[in-house]
């Protein structure tokens, strides 16, 4: 490869590491709130639990109520450390293996499914041992000023449980499902859609256009996703019994979930899940394609 070629790669790959970060740090701003409710209702096992949420606004009131304001921003930390590059990966890889799938006759569709396939999977394993931390600090009831920091829960979890598939890599195969299954709908289903529906010259119609089609994205990925969702915030939780590890892997977990407590215990936290990866996953994608294009012309 010539010096000419080596520079326009790191240049491309800069302006998609960059744009991909950015488009990270916008969107778990906005979101978190919802994350929390979401994972919340994921762990929670019955509604005779007096614990339990009764509906989306009582966990909110409850949430302020008990936790204040920042109670919504429990477990912020471990995705701002690691949405940019998460998402920096996210989107870099997605671009590197369409164009390596591009070496292949595939029609365009399977081309960006399996771009994102790829991209979800790689992202995946950045990305967990982060949402070890996360998950574990959201369940947490206590109000904010009393539960342990980030990196002292994290290094709890690393002094009990280590580094490995029962400590801060705990959950894996169910965030690799998560992470597999979302972008695969979601890049797919964006990029399909897309180019189908015709460019609009006005530039506030072409806007809501991206919107749209980034919020219909997002809502399709999370519906699909979802059951590995909730897998991976059981097996990332705490165990219903304290000392006793009933939630092991990701589809004995699903298994056990729909024995014990029905099919639709597979799709809790889906409304806030919804609410936030929906327009999430369309403020995502606008950020990262506005920033890239920015970055390009300038």
């Amino acid at each position: 490869m010539s010096a000419k070629a080596d520079v326009g790669f790191v240049k491309e790959a800069s302006r998609q590491i960059l744009a991909g970060g950015s488009a990270g740090l916008v969107e778990i701003c906005l979101m978190h709130p919802l994350d929390v409710v979401k994972t919340r209702f994921q762990i929670q096992k019955c509604s005779t639990d007096p614990n339990s949420y009764k509906s989306l606004g009582d966990s909110f009131r409850t949430i302020f109520r008990t936790e204040g304001l920042f109670g919504f921003y429990k477990g912020i930390l471990p995705p701002i450390l690691a949405e940019t590059p998460k998402r920096a990966v996210k989107f870099f890889t997605f671009e590197q293996y369409k164009k390596l799938l591009g070496c292949v006759s595939l029609s365009p569709a399977l081309t960006f499914a399996i771009a994102g396939l790829g991209s979800g999977l790689t992202e995946a394993i950045v990305v967990n041992p982060f949402e070890v931390v996360k998950v574990g600090l959201q369940a947490n009831r206590n109000t904010f000023t009393e539960q342990p920091s980030t990196m002292s829960y994290a290094r709890h979890i690393i002094k009990t449980e280590g580094l490995g598939l029962q400590g801060l890599n705990k959950g894996f195969t169910a965030t690799l499902g998560r992470h597999g299954v979302f972008n695969m709908v979601y890049f797919g289903f964006y990029y399909n859609v897309k180019n189908i529906i015709p460019v609009n010259k006005d530039p506030t119609l072409e806007f809501l256009r991206k919107f749209g089609i980034g919020l219909l994205s997002g809502t399709i990925a999370s519906v699909i996703n979802i059951p590995f969702d909730v897998a991976k915030s059981r097996i990332q939780g705490p165990q219903p019994v304290p000392g006793e590890i009933k939630y092991r892997t990701c589809f004995k977990t699903m298994a056990t979930i729909y024995q014990e407590e029905g099919i639709l215990a597979l799709y809790k936290g889906l409304l806030p899940k919804i609410m936030r990866l929906g327009p999430g996953g369309a403020v995502m994608l606008l950020v990262y394609e506005y920033t890239y294009s920015w970055l390009q012309e300038n």
